[in-house]
């Protein structure tokens, strides 16, 4: 396929996303009281109009509208309604891959043979980034990004760990000027920003996870899935607990979307970046599809 160039949307500053993050980390947090403009501005240290057009900028929506969707994603239960939100997604034809996945990430599978040698030959250049969900870890190679994380739980000390844990027979390089261009891209394809041309991803995997993550990327933008409608989605109905396991051994989040699972009673749970992490990102989702 190919693609005509479109604008460059990499308007926000690495360094701009640090005030984003700490709101969203303060608005999941708070939520369930509604905190006011002022408030959150003032929580980040900004004027409310000057916070109102950083947020705006960084998170794609504006604070009121996330913190809606905020709500309104913890209050109900999103498998609700009926038929099968991703079934219905393949019917209508708006997936296979969803379309702004189709147009702009470029997903490459290791070789088995790959695969088994663990990155023998492959060189990793990584770094941290300032995201609109704070700090990440991206790793890649020439042919594209291999790893996303956030810091959380771990320290970023401890992901690099976990990186070359995935990667084990890589060679690894600490390289800022490298990744600052991907994370750019990554963080701009994440609120719904064109691209001047598709995003690569390096993944390593068994057939059974690339099946799963396969599937991940045909889950709508602003759309959730079950592990029970992923199971039959890659035709294995009753492998739920092995598309669970699947699931958390993505090496790529965000862009290879396993926050878009949840359990079928519709409630936001496991994510390896932690729960508010996950409503965070399902919430901006939203208010970006609904826009």
């Amino acid at each position: 396929m190919s693609l005509a160039p479109l604008a460059d949307p990499l308007s926000v500053r690495a360094d701009g996303y640090a005030p984003v993050a700490a709101a969203i980390d303060f608005l999941v947090e708070n939520f369930d009281r509604a905190p006011s403009l002022d408030e959150t501005a003032a929580v980040v240290g900004m004027s409310p109009a000057h916070f109102q057009r950083v947020f705006k900028a960084g998170a794609g929506v504006s604070p009121k509208r996330f913190l809606q969707f905020l709500a309104a994603r913890q209050a109900r239960r999103a498998i609700g309604e009926g038929a099968s939100v991703l079934e219905a997604s393949f019917q209508a034809g708006l997936s296979g891959p969803s379309r702004l996945h189709d147009l702009f990430l470029v997903a490459e599978a290791m070789t088995p043979g790959a695969y088994r040698k663990k990155g023998e030959g492959e060189t990793i250049r990584y770094s941290s980034a300032n995201g609109p969900f704070g700090r990440a870890l991206i790793g890649a190679t020439e042919k594209g990004i291999c790893w996303l994380s956030f810091e959380g739980a771990r320290t970023l000390a401890e992901q690099v760990e976990d990186m070359k844990g995935d990667w084990p027979a890589a060679s690894f390089v600490e390289d800022a000027a490298f990744v600052a261009p991907l994370a750019a891209k990554a963080f701009a394809f994440a609120r719904g920003l064109p691209l001047d041309r598709p995003l690569g991803l390096y993944v390593q995997g068994t057939n059974f996870q690339l099946k799963v993550w396969q599937a991940l990327l045909e889950i709508p933008l602003g759309r959730t899935a079950t592990y029970g409608e992923i199971a039959r989605m890659i035709d294995a109905p009753r492998a739920g607990r092995a598309v669970g396991a699947a699931v958390g051994a993505n090496m790529i989040s965000l862009l290879i979307p396993c926050h878009r699972v949840i359990l079928s009673s519709g409630v936001v749970h496991n994510y390896r970046w932690g729960a508010a992490r996950k409503k965070a990102i399902l919430a901006m989702e939203e208010a970006m599809t609904a826009a």
